[in-house]
Formats: C-alpha cells, structure tokens, sequence
C-alpha cells in the first residue's frame, strides 16, 4: 500500500482511445457506498432483511464484496500489460508480489483479534491448532486479505489469452468444489464459522475478478461502445448459470416425514457437496416439477428442519461456487448500467467520485468511524433515530475521504 500525491496515477480510470473510462471509478465508488450502508445497518434489527448478509442465500449485501473483486480484475488487466511493456515481465511481477504481499500484512494490522488467551498457561495450552482457525478462518481472511490472495492467484496469467483466463478460472472452479468435497465445505461452517468463504475461497473469488479482466478487454477493444450486448449477454448468462447451479439445493430438501428429527441435527447435510445415491432416490421418488427449482436469489429459502444447508445454495460465508458466478454477472450488469450511464451519456457523481478514487482509505477510515458513531445507538432503535445515525456515520466518512482527495493523497493497493 503507498500513499501517493499524484491524483493521476491514484485513479483508476485510465484512458482508451484518448477517452477516459468513467464508469470504473464510478462503479467502485457505488460498490463503497453499498459496503459503506450494508456494514452499518448489519447490526440494527430494523433494518431491511435485505440490506443484511446472509449464510444460506444472497442478499443485496452480499452483492457488494464480488464487485469489488470485478473491479480490481478490470483495473488489474488494464494497468498490468502497461507496466510489463514499460518494466519488463519479471519487474512487474516481482512488483505486483511485493504489493500483495504488503496488502496481506495490512489486512493482518487492520483486523482486530480477540485476545485467544488470558494467561501464557492458557496461550500454551491451546497452541497453534487452537488459534489459527480462528485466525484464518475469520479474522484475518475479510475482504482486504481476499482481494490480495486472489489477484496473486491470477497473477500467472493476467496478461495472457482469454482463452487461457478461462482455463485458469473453470480449473480454479473445479478445485473449489474438490476440496469442498473433501473437507472445506463442512470446515468454514463449523466453529469458529468462516466469513467470506475462508482461505480457501480465492478460488471461487477468481470467478468475478476474471469476469473483470473479460470486461476490461471488452472496453479497451471496442471503445466506442460496441460491447453493450457483449456484456449485457455475459450478465444474463452468469447470473441464469448461478441460478441453475443453485437449483441443486432441492435435493437436499428434508422430506415431511423426517422434519421434525431434522430440528435437531446439524443444520449441515451429511453429504453436503455430492448427494448420496439414497438422497437423491428419495428426492426422485417425491419429486415433481416444481421441485427442480430453487428460489430465485434474494429470497430467503425454507429453515434447516426443511432443508439442510448444502455446497450448491448461494453462500457467501461458503463462498460457493453458485453464489460467485451470479454475482458476478450481477457486477457484469451493475458496470455496463454506468458504462452506459458514464462512457456513453456522460454521467458522473461527484459523491461517487470521491470514494471510487480513494476505495482503501475510505475502506479503513469507515471501520474507525462506525465504531465511533454506533456506541451512541442501540441495536433495537426506531428507524428515523438508525437514519440519523447513518447520515451522521456518511458525513464523517465522506468529509474524511474528500478532505484527503483535495490534498491529492490517494491509498492506493
């Protein structure tokens, strides 16, 4: 992470064609604005279901941490070839490593830990197996850690082919599921629970980071805004995949016989990633045609003693596969509505601006501002006094972050 005095070099939208791209920092200061609402309001009981996240199905909230990943793809492709061309392809790399790996010790800084233990005896006592789940698990593997551990992921091929991106991301696809059949499923969903997929999740977080790169090529090729349907089918596509995928969540729906036993085991299936032989019998011997479906995204599906949680239902903590790929293709259609709103008609937002300039510093300074703002209002508040609160909560963030943009002082990763 640097801090830098150069306003040009701090934002992201860089120019094509002697235009400027104005719809990429747009869209990333939108993507800051949604953390900035669903991070505050998480912890309000009147706030709307949706603006909250959610472990068995996408909500609006979980929306936003993909787009930030779409966008450090489509910034990644775009800056990376002009540094090789510039630097030479083992300086940029080394470079690019360097940076990550400084953006992984930022993310260790910046997210606090409880304290594992009170007394050394108790430190000793629970060793490394003790604290590290913890650790990798939840603390340490948040947004900033999983943006630096997927953009290395990618590193080996962000300057390569499409079709050699494409390998890249359905292999990292299918290593996800592999290892979520042998343990990672059933791993990041029980004590201590994962956040945002755990560890492993680089893997599935590669399927919205690629789909910036396919995006940033889009753009770059075709200027003049030849890839309006281009991206709008790749949208459509991405998100009906992620459906379908999810559609195999019906399988492990918990038969009216077995309900009420079902209450009180584990909210996990037994077979959580490939269905046994004997669910699947069942299910077939009970079927009918709207059983192939599931709900559609923003829904929330039946409780465990209905339906058992599995790897296909959309997941952020899991980070599963389904979820992925639809919202990547929700960041797919979110970045062409400001492409065409930015690139085409000229729209821009000066709100947007700010934070789509300086995404880092207003990422660290809201953690410090909420904390300083929520003391002061109860979880169970009526919503004009929560309204306040997050308008108060905007204004101290926001004059912070402009405060540092008109100094030309950029966070850039």
């Amino acid at each position: 992470m640097t801090a830098s005095m150069d306003s040009s070099s701090a934002i992201a939208e860089k120019t094509v064609g002697g235009k400027r791209i104005l719809s990429l920092d747009q869209f990333r200061g939108y993507t800051v604005v949604g953390m900035l609402l669903v991070n505050f309001l998480a912890s309000f009981s009147v706030s709307p279901t949706v603006l909250k996240h959610h472990h068995d199905y996408c909500s609006y909230a979980d929306t936003i941490m993909p787009q930030f990943l779409f966008a450090v793809g489509f910034a990644f492709r775009l800056t990376f070839g002009r540094r090789v061309q510039r630097d030479g392809a083992v300086a940029a790399n080394l470079r690019m490593v360097r940076r990550l790996l400084g953006l992984m010790l930022v993310s260790v800084v910046i997210y606090n830990v409880s304290p594992p233990a009170s007394t050394w005896s108790e430190l000793v006592a629970l060793g490394p197996s003790g604290i590290l789940p913890e650790l990798l698990k939840r603390s340490w593997f948040q947004t900033l850690m999983h943006i630096a551990v997927t953009t290395l992921w990618i590193l080996p091929v962000i300057a390569a082919s499409t079709k050699v991106r494409i390998l890249w991301v359905l292999g990292s696809a299918a290593l996800h599921v592999l290892l979520s059949y042998w343990f990672n499923y059933e791993w990041v969903n029980t004590s201590p629970n994962g956040i945002d997929g755990g560890p492993l999740a680089f893997l599935t977080w590669s399927v919205p980071t690629m789909m910036g790169t396919f995006t940033c090529d889009a753009i770059v090729t075709n200027p003049d805004g030849a890839p309006r349907m281009r991206l709008l089918r790749w949208a459509v596509c991405l998100m009906a995949l992620g459906y379908v995928m999810s559609c195999g969540t019906r399988l492990y729906d918990v038969p009216p016989s077995s309900q009420a036993a079902a209450a009180s085991e584990s909210k996990l299936a037994v077979d959580p990633v490939l269905p046994s032989a004997q669910r699947v019998q069942i299910w077939l011997q009970n079927v009918h045609w709207s059983d192939y479906f599931a709900e559609p995204p923003f829904v929330q599906p039946p409780d465990q003693e209905h339906r058992k949680w599995n790897y296909w239902m959309m997941s952020q903590r899991g980070g599963t596969l389904s979820y992925t790929t639809f919202c990547a293709g929700v960041s797919v259609l979110m970045y062409l509505l400001f492409y065409l709103a930015c690139d085409q008609f000229r729209f821009h937002s000066s709100f947007f601006q700010t934070f789509g300039t300086n995404a880092l510093a207003a990422y660290v300074l809201h953690e410090m501002v909420g904390m300083a703002v929520k003391p002061f209002i109860p979880k169970d508040s009526p919503g004009w006094y929560v309204a306040l609160g997050l308008f108060v909560f905007f204004l101290i963030t926001w004059t912070f972050v402009r405060s540092l943009e008109k100094q030309k002082i950029f966070l850039r990763l």
